[in-house]
């Protein structure tokens, strides 16, 4: 009786036979299609049919290079918007001055030869809040001592002034907005030259041009900018706009309502001047020089004796 395997473990060709075979056949092909050209439109189908397969295999490539590229394209125009806004904000004196140099020119065209303005030294801060005092108008910036800022300097935007810094700390400092109801700032008509003083009004985000006299030459729009007699604030920097004048015979002083040029409650980047205040000091009295000076005589009259004694003074009643 004849033993054979059994026909789930019977063998066919051997590999070594199926290596050579299928070689063979793939060199037939190479040599088929390099002289005849037969296989072109068979390569097309294929590479038809087997399109959708590799789309679906590359989507997951496709699909993080998008994602990068998204993320990467928002941080690139952030930064560059950033770039952007402090250049702008960074220019906004020399835009302020404009104006002044303008009226300036208008006014004194028989000036021959004027100083060059030297821009004013600047940093760059940030809001970090609101104070929490309902009934003041000041904010906290994100630059102090370490930064030069000290009490006193102007904080401006890109339109005009915003308020002045009034509190300094090592790495903060508080600053307190024109339309605070404690602050005053020097102003001139940019039109007709006329000074003031401008008060903040609080909540209402206005000022008001107090102790004006009805006949001063100021219009609803007319623009007042820093007139630089306080010599804290440069002259030329935009301060506000009459919003409203009320004039009548009855009364002493004209009522003036301002609308504030800067953004005082919009901003979130600001510009703070590095400008101090030097005042020259004030005059001393007339009484103080003279205890000041060391003792002197008087002189007596010529013909009298200086060592005479000075006559008593009269009482009421005895001159008569």
């Amino acid at each position: 009786m004849e033993y054979s395997p059994p026909p789930l473990f019977k063998q066919g060709a051997s590999a070594r036979l199926k290596v050579i075979v299928f070689a063979l056949i793939a060199l037939a092909l190479l040599a088929v299609d390099s002289r005849v050209r037969a296989l072109g439109a068979i390569r097309q189908v294929v590479s038809v049919v087997l399109y959708p397969l590799q789309i679906a295999a590359l989507a997951p490539r496709d699909a993080a290079y998008a994602v990068g590229n998204y993320f990467y394209t928002l941080s690139s125009i952030q930064h560059e918007n950033d770039t952007l806004r402090r250049l702008h904000v960074s220019n906004a004196q020399k835009l302020q001055q404009g104006q002044q140099l303008a009226a300036e020119n208008a006014h004194l065209r028989q000036l021959l030869a004027a100083a060059e303005r030297v821009p004013v030294k600047s940093v760059m801060a940030e809001i970090l809040y609101d104070t929490r005092d309902p009934f003041t108008r000041k904010i906290v910036l994100d630059r102090g001592l370490q930064h030069g800022l000290k009490a006193g300097q102007p904080v401006i935007d890109d339109v005009g002034v915003v308020g002045q810094v009034t509190r300094v700390f090592p790495l903060t400092s508080e600053v307190t907005l024109l339309t605070d109801k404690g602050q005053a700032i020097p102003v001139q008509v940019a039109r007709s030259g006329v000074r003031s003083v401008a008060y903040g009004r609080g909540q209402s985000n206005l000022l008001d041009l107090r102790f004006m006299p009805t006949s001063a030459d100021i219009r609803k729009g007319d623009v007042l900018v820093t007139s630089g007699i306080d010599g804290v604030y440069p002259p030329g920097l935009a301060v506000a706009s009459v919003a409203n004048v009320e004039s009548q015979s009855s009364d002493a002083f004209a009522r003036i309502v301002c609308l504030p040029s800067a953004g005082v409650d919009r901003n979130r980047q600001l510009l703070v001047l590095l400008s101090d205040a030097r005042l020259p000091p004030p005059p001393e009295p007339e009484d103080a020089k003279e205890k000041g000076r060391p003792g002197k005589k008087r002189l007596a009259a010529p013909g009298k004796d200086a060592a005479a004694p000075a006559a008593p003074a009269l009482k009421t009643g005895d001159a008569r």
